[in-house]
């Protein structure tokens, strides 16, 4: 069975946000080349993820942006349209988070855990919290939890 990666993301098309997002995507897609695995990978906007897509997910990685101290309304838009479908049907799923922060990122972090707390994720690796515009170890950063997913779906650890 060929891994199946869901990348769920706010923010807006050319924002930091994006530039993360993009290398997520580059890792885990590199990962799964060096691993010789096959990937399907969806990643799409929150405002455009839904049920089926979370179904469909082996992992998730969640990406926001931090407004006001906490997550994009386009994710929390996302996990209110998925909550109540995917209830009791994605417990121990794999997960990361990725946040694009202004401030501290701290309010953005907790307020997903809360949340994901109720899915029953598994969380795979300690939310990256980027403040600022990213640099290239920022990007980097992102890029290994990419490729943290996905090699460990891809050889069977999650």
């Amino acid at each position: 069975m060929i891994p199946r990666l869901l990348v769920v993301y706010g923010g807006h098309a050319g924002g930091r946000t994006e530039k993360l997002r993009a290398a997520v995507v580059e890792g885990a897609l590199g990962a799964a080349r060096e691993l010789g695995s096959e990937l399907e990978l969806r990643a799409l906007p929150a405002l455009a993820a839904g049920p089926a897509d979370l179904l469909w997910a082996q992992g998730v990685l969640l990406g926001t942006p931090e407004h006001f101290g906490y997550m994009s309304g386009a994710l929390k838009d996302f996990f209110d349209r998925t909550f109540y479908p995917c209830e009791n049907r994605t417990a121990g799923l794999p997960w990361g988070l990725f946040i694009s922060a202004g401030n501290d990122g701290v309010g953005t972090r907790s307020a997903v855990e809360r949340i994901v707390a109720g899915y029953r994720w598994r969380s795979i690796a300690e939310p990256l919290i980027v403040i600022g515009d990213p640099d290239a170890a920022a990007l980097q950063r992102c890029r290994e939890l990419g490729a943290t997913l996905a090699g460990g779906l891809a050889a069977g650890l999650f």
